[in-house]
């Protein structure tokens, strides 16, 4: 039986650290020992070690030819805060909302959502200005200036860590606020807007995705995992997915509101439609597509996310893949058939030709006619 190894990071004893947590396993404690400054926490059930992007490589090379799996909880959040100066307020020194903030917060909860924003961009949103104004808690909304921007900013993002992304959508967040709630233009283009880290996405080769789709002897499933892949969808989608978007004539599936609360089609195969029809029969969704043990109600994500750790071990890939990675890896191989982009962009549902085209920096289709010169001496 395969071990999975659970990794994710905190903030313990007011320093960064990562955890790792698994069954009891004399070999495994073994190696975790071998790492620098290695403990034991009884409270949270785990070993942890002081958090660096090297230990957190060393850690992943250390299990990766131990036949483990290992599965980072929050790879993608961002980092915890750490105290560094006198002036840095980690979150849980931050003061208290006011009466005052606390309903201006609640004004512009209710401007978005008469504007329809999604769910999670208003709770991204409504939760920077809670920050924000709970490291002001000591001042009047009306009195905080241009200087206090920066000061947040230094003292707060920056001092903690904070990812480039985080400090964006603080800054997109504050520049509504005070638009909306306090009629009031701050200047928040003197906060340096970092660039977006260029990262590559993750992709699977052909090979690989035939092992994870082929693990599940369940239909059900079998077929969650296939259709993502299959149709380039997000996890969401998925499980919105209920059995009237399935154009059974057309070969095509409705995905209804989409990211940006927009409505597609993508193509639909004919070999997941069969596999569809079989799913059909053995379970007879009654609202959603894909239900979970109770009926008319979704999937749950993280039951879903399990189904994909199942196949990763059964598979024995000991990458650390994620649902997205097969959207990814779908959008990739596409390419590299000769698909043109711009159908891709529509069926991925992108906005800008700008997302769809970091697949090419992916495709190995240009890269591998590259002969190196190393071959010619």
């Amino acid at each position: 039986m395969i071990t999975t190894i659970e990794i994710w990071h905190s903030l313990y004893e007011d320093k960064r650290r990562l955890f790792l947590k698994f069954p009891y396993n004399q070999n495994l404690i073994e190696k975790v020992k071998t790492l620098p400054g290695a403990k034991w926490s009884s409270g949270n059930k785990a070993w942890h070690v002081l958090y660096t992007s090297e230990m957190a490589q060393r850690i992943r090379q250390l299990f990766m030819s131990s036949g483990v799996t290992v599965n980072y909880l929050n790879e993608n959040e961002p980092l915890p805060f750490v105290q560094k100066t006198q002036s840095l307020k980690p979150h849980e020194a931050l003061g208290n909302l006011n009466a005052e903030a606390q309903e201006k917060i609640r004004t512009l909860k209710r401007w978005m959502l008469q504007r329809r924003y999604s769910e999670s961009t208003i709770e991204t949103y409504c939760d920077a200005i809670k920050t924000f104004l709970r490291f002001f808690a000591d001042k009047e909304i009306s009195e905080i200036t241009n200087e206090d921007l920066v000061h947040f900013n230094n003292d707060y993002i920056l001092a903690n860590g904070y990812s480039s992304s985080f400090q964006n959508q603080v800054v997109n967040a504050l520049k509504l606020f005070y638009k909306t709630v306090e009629n009031k233009q701050l200047e928040t283009e003197i906060i340096h807007r970092p660039k977006r880290e260029k990262v590559l996405p993750n992709v699977l080769s052909k090979e690989e995705v035939k092992m994870i789709l082929e693990a599940h002897g369940n239909i059900k499933h079998k077929a969650m995992l296939s259709l993502i892949y299959s149709c380039g969808l997000r996890c969401g989608e998925l499980l919105a997915l209920k059995p009237e978007h399935i154009d059974a004539q057309r070969k095509l599936i409705i995905i209804k509101n989409g990211k940006g609360r927009k409505d597609r089609i993508v193509p639909l195969s004919e070999k997941i439609l069969t596999m569809l029809r079989e799913y059909w029969k053995a379970y007879q969704p009654k609202t959603y597509l894909f239900e979970g043990q109770i009926a008319s109600e979704p999937y749950d994500v993280r039951s879903l996310q399990n189904v994909l750790k199942q196949s990763l071990a059964k598979a024995g890939i000991l990458k650390p893949v994620t649902l997205h990675w097969l959207r990814h890896s779908y959008a990739t191989h596409l390419l590299e058939a000769g698909t043109n982009l711009r159908y891709i962009q529509e069926i991925l549902g992108h906005s800008s030709s700008k997302t769809t085209e970091i697949y090419t920096h992916v495709s190995s289709v240009g890269i591998q006619k590259v002969i190196s010169p190393f071959d010619s001496l």
